[in-house]
C-alpha cells in the first residue's frame, strides 16, 4: 500500500496533467476552426511540424526525470541539478536555433504540406507560416519548462508540474489565443505568440517552485 500510495501519488497528477493539456489543445483547434477552412488548415500543418519539432524538448523531460530519480536516490542531489543545468541549456539552445531558422523557412515547411499553386493552398501556406513564426518560440520555453517538470517528478513532487502547466494554460494559453483570435482576424501570427506565451508563464511558475524547493532541501539537510 505504501509504495503503490507513492506511484499514484506522481502519476496522478501527471495523468491530469497530459489529459488536460490535450483538452487545451482541442479548445485551441476549436478556436481556430471557428475561422475558417484555411486557418483551420493551417493550424493543424503547424501543431504536426511543432510535435516533430517537440521531440527534442520532450526528450528532455524523460531524461532529467531519470537521472534525476537516480542521483537522488543515490544521494546526491547536487549531481540532479547539473543534469538540469544541462538539460535547459540543450533544450533551450535547441529552441533558439530552431526559433532562428523557422523565420526563414516556415511558408517552405507548411507547403509540403499542401499545394500552394492553389488559392486555398496558397492561403494556407501563408497562414500557416504567420502561425509558425510565432508558435515556434514556444520551443524554447516549452524545452525550459519541461526539463524543470522532470525534475520536480525526480524529486517525487510531479504536483508542481501539475500546477504551473494547468495555470499556464487555464490563464494564458487559451484566453491569449481566444483573444488575439477575436483581436486578429487577419493573421495568426498573435495567435502563436499567445501558445508561447503560455509556456513563458510556465517557466516562471517553475522557477518560483524551483527556488521554493532548494530552500526546502537545503533546511532539511541542515
Amino acid at each position: 500500500r505504501a509504495v503503490m500510495g507513492k506511484i499514484l501519488g506522481i502519476g496522478i497528477p501527471i495523468a491530469f496533467q497530459d489529459g488536460l493539456i490535450q483538452v487545451a489543445f482541442i479548445i485551441i483547434t476549436i478556436i481556430a476552426n471557428q475561422r475558417g477552412l484555411n486557418d483551420a488548415a493551417a493550424v493543424g500543418i503547424v501543431e504536426k511540424v511543432i510535435s516533430f519539432l517537440f521531440l527534442v524538448p520532450s526528450s528532455m523531460l524523460s531524461t532529467v526525470s531519470a537521472l534525476g530519480a537516480q542521483n537522488i536516490g543515490a544521494g546526491k542531489p547536487e549531481r540532479a541539478i547539473q543534469t538540469l543545468r544541462y538539460a535547459v541549456m540543450l533544450a533551450a539552445g535547441f529552441g533558439v536555433l530552431a526559433s532562428i531558422a523557422i523565420q526563414f523557412t516556415a511558408e517552405g515547411i507548411v507547403s509540403l504540406f499542401t499545394d500552394p499553386s492553389t488559392a486555398d493552398g496558397a492561403a494556407v501556406v501563408r497562414f500557416g507560416g504567420q502561425y509558425l513564426r510565432g508558435y515556434i518560440f514556444d520551443c524554447i520555453f516549452a524545452g525550459i519548462h519541461f526539463s524543470f517538470s522532470g525534475y520536480f517528478c525526480a524529486c517525487g513532487r510531479s504536483e508542481l508540474s501539475f500546477i504551473h502547466n494547468i495555470t499556464a494554460i487555464v490563464l494564458v494559453r487559451v484566453p491569449g489565443v481566444y483573444l488575439t483570435s477575436k483581436m486578429f482576424p487577419d493573421t495568426l501570427f498573435p495567435m502563436g505568440l499567445a501558445t508561447a506565451a503560455g509556456s513563458l508563464t510556465s517557466v516562471v511558475i517553475c522557477l518560483i517552485a524551483y527556488s521554493y524547493l532548494r530552500r526546502r532541501q537545503k533546511k532539511d539537510a541542515v
